[in-house]
């Protein structure tokens, strides 16, 4: 492995480990407000068993056509351009680090 394959593997590492965190920050400069305003957002939108499961540790992924059929398109798209990439990429990224989110962060109850 090169120099440059270490580095693209620490690299890739390093967004793994702080993705939920870099999501959260994104979320904050939304109309959502952050991490708890997405996930009621996805709870309201019929994730709420998926997201409660995560809440529990139980699993309950969800895939990036959910995310994007719970979210307001208007918010994927605020953070597509926050995060200069397009919006299935960021329903992608939030499937993925909503398991990490939900269990910092769980679900408003009410």
């Amino acid at each position: 492995m090169g120099l440059f394959d270490t580095l693209k593997t620490l690299a890739e590492q390093d967004l793994q480990s702080q993705g939920p965190a870099l999501l959260n920050q994104a979320l904050a400069n939304t109309p959502l407000g952050g991490a708890t305003g997405l996930i009621d957002q996805l709870v309201q939108g019929g994730l709420g068993s998926a997201v409660q499961a995560m809440a529990a540790g139980a699993g309950g992924a969800v895939t990036p056509d959910q995310v994007g059929a719970a979210l307001d398109p208007a918010h994927v798209q605020q953070l597509a351009q926050q995060f200069g990439v397009n919006p299935a990429d960021v329903l992608s990224m939030i499937s993925q680090h909503l398991p990490a989110m939900v269990q910092a962060q769980p679900p408003s109850q009410g």
